[in-house]
């Protein structure tokens, strides 16, 4: 089993999971076709990973299946927006961890 980590990167972490569960389960081919294809900036980064967690395996991607793709709740940058007559409102960045592991046959 192969893995690959990528931490504290800029995407949130809510919207990356859905990506996440879609290839769960999937050959890794597969995985990264369907990753190819969809347009969220999640599935770029996951595609990055996927990828990245195939060459750690040492093996091709269609000998490889994806056994778990994870992401995780990062630290969140705080932010502060102007708003009228003085006043301030809070902007919350938040940052996720993304784990990819693979499994060759």
């Amino acid at each position: 089993m192969a893995r690959a980590l990528l931490k504290y990167i800029r995407v949130s972490p809510i919207k990356s999971r859905l990506i996440a569960r879609e290839i769960q389960g999937m050959n890794a081919e597969a995985a990264l076709a369907a990753l190819e294809f969809t347009p969220n900036k999640a599935a770029k980064i996951i595609y990055k990973v996927l990828a990245s967690a195939v060459a750690n395996s040492g093996s091709e991607a269609e000998d490889c299946t994806v056994t778990s793709c994870r992401v995780d709740n990062g630290p969140v940058l705080k932010r502060f927006r102007p708003r009228a007559r003085g006043m301030a409102s809070g902007i919350r960045k938040p940052t996720a961890h993304i784990l990819v592991e693979v499994e060759g046959k």
